[in-house]
């Protein structure tokens, strides 16, 4: 029973730092975003990470607990949910407005850029410290991108010891085909 509230306890926690993650990952309080020109007003709308992403998707990852995760930084949007995985990583899903090119202006280390079932994709670490724990990966989408915010403190039992970005990487390999065509 012990064992069953620490791992509870464990994936809220993870999923409180995701949230705070997820919330410095792409500006950091009073910083403008580049390019707001052509910034979208809101996140896409074509793909609901909170009811697209498929159950086998999140069974096969051990992802549970949704909670939503909506919020904004000044102009920029995210839509969608959070889960956790007991002992293990804690992720964010979500539709945001930020465009693949904001995410690579900002020049975050461990910039890594990729394709995932024919869509352009970037993974970087954006937290200034810890940030082999934290990792963001960003797909391309119409009016921004699918980000998906991985947070794997070291001290998780069963993927502390795991590449935070590969673990996003393989995540996002798993839900970016169930994105419509054209979204």
């Amino acid at each position: 029973m012990i064992a069953g509230k620490r791992r509870l306890l464990i994936a809220v926690v993870s999923g409180a730092v995701l949230a705070l993650t997820a919330c410095e990952s792409s500006t950091t309080e009073g910083e403008a975003v580049e390019s707001t020109a052509s910034m979208a007003p809101d996140a896409p709308t074509s793909y609901d990470p909170c009811t697209n992403v498929p159950q086998s998707v999140l069974d096969s990852e051990g992802l549970r607990m949704k909670k939503d995760d909506d919020f904004s930084a000044g102009e920029v949007k995210w839509e969608g949910c959070m889960w956790g995985q007991p002992d293990g990583y804690a992720a964010s899903i979500q539709t945001t407005n930020l465009t693949l090119q904001m995410v690579r202006d900002k020049g975050y280390p461990g910039t890594v850029e990729f394709t995932i079932d024919g869509r352009k994709a970037i993974a970087s670490q954006q937290q200034e410290t810890d940030t082999d724990a934290s990792c963001n990966v960003n797909v391309e989408m119409d009016g921004g991108s699918l980000e998906f915010g991985l947070t794997n403190p070291p001290y998780v039992e069963k993927t502390g010891h795991l590449d935070t970005c590969t673990l996003a990487r393989t995540l996002a390999e798993k839900v970016v085909p169930t994105i419509p065509a054209g979204a």
